[in-house]
């Protein structure tokens, strides 16, 4: 009886039958849709109206200004706008695949709006020629629009998401085409739009580089429809034809004569199998290619809402689905059905009578139970009525228990059931999952009326993002948990829109609401969240969200967005990035003054030595402001002198050039610098006499009378033992007495000079002028750095320090005279040792000390 009841509500159509189920009793009140322009979503989405301006309707109690109304498919309100949008006449309207209402006016403006009546995108502009001539008509698909003007030509828009308007080529028609339809881009074998245009006898497609004239003397047509997936072509022509031709129209698939040359209001592909055509007198007229067609008729206007797998018929009351009955719900409920689903069902029904009935259905069907499992699994899935999907499933499962009852006759049948019962078991969860998703979406209060076609073409993702921009958090989030889903964008925008709708909550009350549900999801972005609670003019939650994400790469950029540099600098210290750390110091930098700069960095080490360490080589005169403002005088002048170095390398700084001075000026300012501090009267000192040496000039001229650029800029004792390598004992002289350069420090300039030509003969002959005022250390030391022993020999015994001598000796390998020195000083037994150290490397040498040492007595001296 169950199996009639439903096949009762079934019409057949040839050989396949068609269900028209009602989905739901619409809750939006007085809404008549023949007054109004409607445009309703696909795939169970919202429902858009507006009172229609191209009608005389009465007005009852509403207002004379129109209104933008948006419900859900169930006609609940989701949200009204006044509709002020100037530019005419509204000319189109229509849902995109992202749920973004698109709104042509008659200039070409054209406008969009989300599922909250907000204008969320920037309008735009079909362009001059659209505003001029003023747009007619829209044809709309997915994410794309073509429109026609009162010129007679064709502006498309590919992609709202990246609108840019182009336009066609000319169809060169001087009046309006009898009907418009568009092939989308993803059937075409160009990759672009194709519009049809019903003209005369025959129809053209128009594309962006050409137009082309098919179908001569088929026509005219009234009205056309593309089918789903772009290969057939529905139309109704002048003499009340109904023709279903490919869209190359190489061939006509089948031709229907209607009872009326009146063309229909509205045709619609349901599915790939039958075409449904509306004509005002309230009659709904389906075809099919063979049989008599079915027809329902309706008491009230309705609307035609295509779909993949069928067609929602909207009118003022109901929202019904009208589609072919899936082949698994045919096999189980079909009158007089004897095929194993019906029977597995029927079983179930007997069982729940406890008659033996039963396991007589059971026992025929009892090699095909796998397959009448699979069936009702499959039926269950098609149908909207709870208890009858409950049934279903439960003769499934029924059936399930008796398939592993089944006895194996061999071990390769043992295992083949093994795996259909695996694969049937995934089936039968998939299957209650996908349900327990589709009933929560059905629901009056979300008003989402998916099948099971629809929401596998649609995808989890898609549903929830959907539910989302609806503001039903709770149920996507429930949804997201339960197909293990990450609910990481449920989260954040459930958040963003609650910090949106919560301006009377105090900020620490709603930061603690926030983060009870913000836990939830683990490495969510809080910096996402802080971001729009700044757009939203609440600075400070903004601050205490983002102090609570982990990761300093998304935290430091948004603190420095709402303006809490010290904050940020503090976190990217803290993380230890210093690309992090620059990035704050660039911020600040621009946005400070650059003592309030110096003074937040400089509490910072870290910060304030990536500072100096970026300033040295890109910002000198910001860091002597740095180096000023806290009191570091030496790092100033050190700076100084490195700008005088660089105006050294420009051969423009020799002297008598304009640089000259500058350099000599950047250098007395060092000095001063140096002489603040009483650690640094080395480096005023030599300051002072590189200024001195420079503003004189003797460098220079030292360097025209030999030729050689190798004076300016070398130090005083460099210019004096320079010019007595080159023979100018003269000008050294000079150099000394000008400089005042003491008796000792002449002696050994003199000696290493004299030793670095070799001239050993001046040498002596310098050491015998008078008795050297610091000993004749200089000399040996000259020798010995020329490697030249015999002549240090002459010098080394007028050392008066036995220490000096001995260390002299054992340099040049002279054990013997090494020891004997050593034995003459007060600390002979430590300075053994450091001889058997310096003659380690010299075997003999090294012997003949532990001879002398031993002979000495100086026992125990390494």
């Amino acid at each position: 009886m169950a199996a009639v009841s439903v096949a009762g509500e079934w019409q057949l159509l040839y050989n396949r039958f068609y269900r028209k189920l009602t989905i739901y009793s619409m809750q939006w009140g007085r809404i008549d849709l023949s007054r109004h322009r409607v445009a309703a979503a696909p795939f169970g989405g919202p429902v858009a109206a507006i009172r229609d301006d191209s009608k005389i309707v009465q007005l009852y109690a509403e207002s004379a200004r129109r209104k933008l109304l948006i419900f859900n498919a169930a006609g609940r309100p989701l949200a009204s706008a006044v509709w002020d949008r100037p530019g005419g006449r509204l000319v189109g309207m229509a849902w995109t695949d992202d749920q973004v209402l698109v709104c042509v006016v008659q200039d070409g403006t054209v406008y969009s709006y989300n599922v909250h009546a907000e204008l969320c995108a920037p309008q735009f502009s079909l362009g001059k020629e659209c505003f001029e001539q003023g747009v007619v008509e829209c044809v709309f698909w997915g994410n794309g629009m073509v429109c026609i003007t009162e010129g007679f030509q064709i502006f498309c828009v590919p992609d709202f998401k990246n609108p840019v308007p182009c336009k066609l080529a000319d169809p060169g028609i001087e009046e309006y085409p009898l009907c418009v339809a568009v092939i989308e881009p993803q059937y075409t074998m160009s990759g672009n739009v194709e519009v049809l245009l019903g003209v005369g006898d025959h129809v053209l497609i128009v594309e962006e580089d050409g137009v082309q004239q098919l179908g001569v003397g088929v026509g005219p047509f009234q009205k056309m429809a593309v089918s789903q997936n772009g290969k057939y072509l529905a139309t109704f022509t002048h003499d009340g034809r109904l023709l279903v031709i490919l869209t190359d129209f190489s061939r006509i698939i089948f031709e229907y004569p209607c009872e009326s040359s009146l063309p229909p209001e509205q045709i619609a592909w349901c599915g790939l199998d039958s075409v449904l055509l509306y004509w005002d007198e309230k009659e709904l007229l389906m075809v099919g290619p063979n049989g008599t067609p079915v027809s329902y008729m309706y008491d009230e206007p309705i609307r035609l809402i295509p779909e993949c797998d069928g067609v929602r018929i909207l009118s003022n009351s109901s929202m019904e689905f009208l589609q072919r009955v899936p082949d698994s719900t045919v096999s189980i409920f079909q009158v007089g059905s004897t095929l194993p689903a019906a029977l597995l069902y029927d079983a179930l029904e007997h069982f729940d009578r406890r008659s033996a009935k039963a396991d007589e259905n059971l026992r025929l069907i009892r090699s095909s139970l796998a397959e009448a499992v699979e069936a009702c699994i499959d039926a269950a899935g098609h149908e909207f009525d709870l208890s009858r999907q409950r049934t279903l499933l439960r003769a499934a499962s029924y059936g399930r228990a008796f398939c592993r009852l089944v006895l194996a006759e061999s071990n390769l049948f043992i295992e083949i059931r093994e795996i259909s019962d695996q694969f049937t078991r995934d089936r039968f969860q998939e299957m209650c999952k996908i349900l327990r998703v589709l009933n929560a979406v059905r629901d009056h209060e979300i008003g989402i009326p998916l099948s099971i076609q629809q929401y596998k073409l649609l995808t989890a993702p898609v549903l929830t993002g959907r539910l989302i921009n609806a503001n039903h958090h709770l149920v996507a989030l429930r949804i997201s948990q339960y197909l293990s889903l990450n609910p990481e964008v449920v989260i954040m925008h459930w958040a963003c829109a609650k910090i949106t709708a919560s301006s009377a909550i105090q900020d620490s009350s709603l930061l603690e609401i926030l983060l009870d549900k913000i836990k939830l999801c683990k490495g969510i972005s809080y910096a996402a969240i802080a971001s729009h609670a700044d757009n939203s003019g609440r600075r400070k939650l903004a601050a205490m969200i983002v102090d609570h994400e982990p990761r300093s790469s998304k935290q430091v950029p948004l603190l420095l967005s709402i303006q809490e540099e010290d904050s940020a600098l503090v976190k990217a210290i803290d993380s230890g990035d210093t690309d992090l750390v620059y990035l704050v110091l660039f911020h600040i930098w621009q946005k400070k003054p650059a003592l309030d700069f110096f003074g937040t960095i400089n509490a910072r080490p870290l910060a304030r030595d990536l500072f100096i360490t970026y300033s040295r080589s890109y910002k000198h005169e910001f860091l002597k402001d740095f180096f000023l403002s806290t009191g570091r005088l030496p790092e100033v002048a050190i700076l100084l002198l490195k700008e005088s170095w660089k105006l050294e390398k420009n051969p423009m700084a020799s002297k008598g050039s304009p640089l000259h001075g500058p350099r000599i000026r950047l250098i007395e300012q060092a000095q001063k610098l140096f002489s603040e501090t009483k650690e640094h009267n080395f480096e005023a000192k030599a300051a002072e006499e590189h200024a001195k040496l420079l503003r004189q000039g003797l460098q220079h001229d030292l360097e025209v009378s030999t030729k050689q650029a190798i004076f300016v800029d070398s130090s005083i004792s460099d210019t004096i033992r320079t010019c007595i390598v080159l023979g100018n004992h003269r000008e050294a002289a000079r150099v000394r007495a000008e400089f005042k350069v003491s008796e000792k420090r002449w002696y050994w300039l003199k000696a290493f000079a004299l030793a670095t030509v070799r001239d050993w003969d001046a040498l002596e002959k310098f050491s015998k002028e008078k008795r050297p005022p610091g000993g004749y250390k200089p000399f040996v030391e000259a020798c010995i750095d020329a490697d030249e022993k015999a002549e240090a020999v002459k010098y080394i015994p007028k050392l008066t320090e036995p220490r000096e001598r001995s260390e002299a000796y054992a340099r040049i390998g002279m054990a013997k005279e090494a020891a004997e020195a050593a034995s003459q000083a007060k600390d002979s037994e430590e300075l053994f040792g450091r001889l058997k150290l310096t003659l380690a490397q010299n075997t003999s040498a090294s012997s003949i000390l532990d001879t002398l040492r031993d002979r000495l007595s100086f026992q125990g001296v390494y």
